[in-house]
């Protein structure tokens, strides 16, 4: 987080396939690491599944906050991601706009938006 609040780094489908972005590597290797990752399920060269697994499985990146934020709201798609370590499922069409409501108001807003398994 910056003095002023959150700073929003995008990034590219690809950056997060290989975690350049949030490894600081190749041209990503000035950028700040993240405080938070909005992970979506559906990206179209890499599964976000698969990404969060790897995600956990690095020792510098497993404890960054992973929130999926995704157009899924299949118990399957919610239990998985737990499961493989998620901190938070948000099921689309939260906008950006909104999503940073959410996470800027604890507890009640918050509760309001994440997605549960139902078992």
């Amino acid at each position: 987080m910056g003095c002023f609040g959150p700073t929003l780094v995008p990034c590219p489908t690809g950056a997060m396939s290989d975690h350049g972005a949030i490894r600081h590597e190749g041209k990503y290797k000035d950028v700040s690491r993240p405080d938070l990752i909005l992970l979506d399920l559906n990206m179209p060269k890499k599964d976000g599944r698969e990404v969060l697994e790897e995600i956990r499985a690095d020792k510098n990146l497993k404890t960054l906050p992973v929130v999926i934020l995704t157009t899924s709201s299949s118990e399957e798609d919610i239990l998985k991601s737990y499961d493989i370590g998620a901190n938070c499922y948000i099921s689309k069409p939260v906008g950006l706009e909104q999503f940073i409501k959410v996470v800027q108001v604890p507890g009640s807003a918050w509760e309001r938006t994440e997605l549960l398994p139902t078992k």
